[in-house]
């Protein structure tokens, strides 16, 4: 991999007593835009919260371009920009004085830097209207201007398309490529949408009851085999002729056979074993394949 931007070392963390995290660890790359995947509960905010300095770990740690949150907080967090849970704003005043007061907590407000971030966000032509008439989209849009100012090489985004409609999502899944694709930014976010995750991401992480159950990247979710939709009778003697090529059946419907196999080689055996073939379809393994798989795994494995 190539030089990490944000490495996180063993986390745990627990609240009143009930663990939120158990031993989680991953490391995000310059550049990659990562994403972090989860049920409610899962750890995910939890996560953020650490890497962002607002919750405090049991153990663990987190390194920000080699530096440490826990020792060196201020620090650390002068390359990040981030949507942390739901934004607030002081609806009673316009986008542009909002702006104005928030990103001077942190540090110094640049007018001709925020006026190119509030147009790279399109927000210009409302950017001096009270954010109380602003929709939930051009909120987002704001929070978005706000995260971006300090100019970081680190974008921290917890559910940012959240409430947002069709348009609003795919708004934001090309804003954030072209944002990648611009200025090389690194990207971690989570979201439940899995389809936006399996658009937007170079690799995943997948958190179950605290722990990081699946790390990989978002093209290796074949594992090495491709996986074929079938309709085969009698499916027995499909199974033998898939496992003379060093594949296996998922169910009598789907078979997985390795890549480096030609799947027309197979399908000439089982004609040639006299087995009748319907149909015999390649089908991709999605994000939410996957999780779901995940999740199956994990229901079955747990303790009564």
């Amino acid at each position: 991999m190539e030089q990490s931007m944000l490495e996180i070392k063993d986390l745990w963390k627990s609240f009143n007593g009930l663990p939120a995290l158990q031993g989680v660890s991953f490391k995000v790359a310059k550049g990659e835009i990562y994403g972090l995947l989860g049920h409610n509960g899962a750890g995910k905010s939890t996560t953020l919260g650490i890497i962002l300095g607002m919750v405090a770990a049991g153990s663990g740690e987190v390194l920000v371009d080699g530096v440490s949150v826990q020792q060196d907080r201020a620090r650390a967090l002068r390359k990040v920009g981030a949507i942390f849970e739901a934004p607030a704003f002081y609806d009673y005043l316009s986008g542009w004085n909002n702006l104005k007061i928030l990103v001077g907590y942190s540090g110094r407000f640049d007018e001709k830097s925020a006026r190119e971030v509030v147009d790279r966000v399109g927000l210009t032509d409302r950017i001096h209207s009270n954010v109380r008439t602003y929709s939930h989209g051009m909120r987002q849009r704001l929070a978005l201007a706000q995260a971006l100012l300090p100019e970081p090489e680190i974008l921290l985004l917890d559910e940012p398309t959240d409430g947002l409609d069709p348009e609003g999502i795919k708004w934001f899944r090309e804003f954030i490529l072209e944002l990648r694709r611009q200025r090389g930014i690194t990207v971690l976010f989570n979201s439940h949408l899995l389809a936006e995750v399996e658009q937007m991401c170079d690799r995943i992480a997948i958190l179950r009851g605290g722990k990081r159950v699946f790390e990989g990247p978002i093209k290796g979710l074949e594992d090495g085999n491709a996986r074929f939709l079938i309709d085969v009778t009698p499916v027995d003697k499909a199974l033998e002729v898939i496992a003379t090529h060093g594949g296996y059946m998922e169910s009598p419907e789907i078979a997985h056979i390795p890549c480096a196999i030609d799947p027309a080689a197979v399908v000439r055996d089982m004609v040639l074993a006299g087995i009748a073939v319907k149909s015999f379809h390649a089908q991709h393994r999605s994000l939410e394949d996957l999780y779901m798989e995940i999740k199956l795994e994990s229901q079955l494995t747990r303790t009564p």
